[in-house]
């Protein structure tokens, strides 16, 4: 898609981190824009701002866990504009505790948001692409956290590993039925956000029913120092730089920091080919 002025775009997770900027860059490019949160007050606010310096904004509280929150979204975004041609499946969660200690509702809560929302967003969203006669794109954001190996956040890192190939599974068969629907895979690495307190979104019923046990002090160091490289990572903003410059470029892999990026994909891969043991990439900088 080269065009993108008065073209539409459906954005989840739009009210903060990487969604918000997205949203700001397409009405850079003239879109019309479908913000969708679950976060109601950040999604006011965020269509405020946007309104104001000239977006043509729909908001709708979007919880992106459930099939039936994302059909209605997809109904709400054709009653409005007529049609979709630009889908981030973007929402997404996180928690930190080791594989064996997460919770069956920690699972189901992170599973929800970030792997069934992509399924939910691509499940409803391609065929109404497909009926259009207009070229489209989706973008899924997975992580670098999705290609390379190394303890912690684990369930992320699982949904992370599954946007990633359900992507390539999605390039693949919209390429064999000629369809102009395109697809990237947003893989980026820290990101300047309030994503390390996503827990603000949690669902009542999905909280957990135990105290929050006492981080061990390798724990504890690993959780500041993922903080720290949140606070120090790449601003929201240029990350959709990047979004844009690779729909325009058709290029299915977008990463933000290609050359650090490219060498830990490396490391795993290598550990594959000369099945040997995984390596820990993130070890010895605090991370792990």
């Amino acid at each position: 898609m080269k065009e993108f002025r008065d073209k539409v775009a459906v954005i989840t997770g739009g009210a903060s981190g990487i969604g918000r900027g997205m949203a700001g860059r397409c009405a850079q490019e003239g879109m019309k824009i479908v913000l969708a949160d679950v976060e109601e007050k950040a999604l006011t606010q965020a269509e405020r701002e946007l309104k104001a310096a000239g977006a043509t904004i729909l908001a709708v509280v979007t919880d992106v866990s459930k099939s039936s929150d994302v059909e209605a979204l997809a109904q709400r975004t054709l009653n409005a504009f007529g049609a979709v041609h630009l889908l981030c499946n973007n929402a997404g969660v996180s928690v930190r505790s080791t594989i064996w200690e997460s919770t069956v509702n920690d699972w189901q809560w992170v599973m929800g948001v970030n792997l069934w929302g992509v399924i939910h967003g691509v499940r409803i969203f391609v065929p109404i692409m497909l009926g259009q006669t207009a070229e489209s794109h989706i973008v899924n954001t997975a992580s670098l956290a999705g290609l390379v190996s190394f303890p912690g956040i684990g369930i992320y890192k699982v949904t992370k590993f599954g946007v990633i190939t359900l992507s390539e599974t999605l390039y693949h068969e919209l390429k064999n039925r000629g369809a102009n629907v395109k697809v990237s895979v947003l893989c980026p690495g820290f990101v300047n956000s309030r994503f390390s307190n996503s827990e603000r979104n949690r669902p009542t019923e999905l909280l957990n029913d135990h105290e929050t046990q006492e981080l061990s002090p390798e724990a504890e160091t690993s959780r500041q120092a993922w903080r720290q490289g949140t606070r120090d990572g790449m601003m929201p903003e240029q990350v959709a730089d990047c979004v844009i410059k690779a729909i325009r470029e058709e290029k299915f892999y977008i990463f933000t920091e290609a050359s650090e990026a490219k060498a830990q994909i490396k490391v795993r891969m290598e550990d594959i080919f000369q099945e040997r043991n995984p390596t820990d990439v993130f070890a010895g900088t605090g991370l792990s």
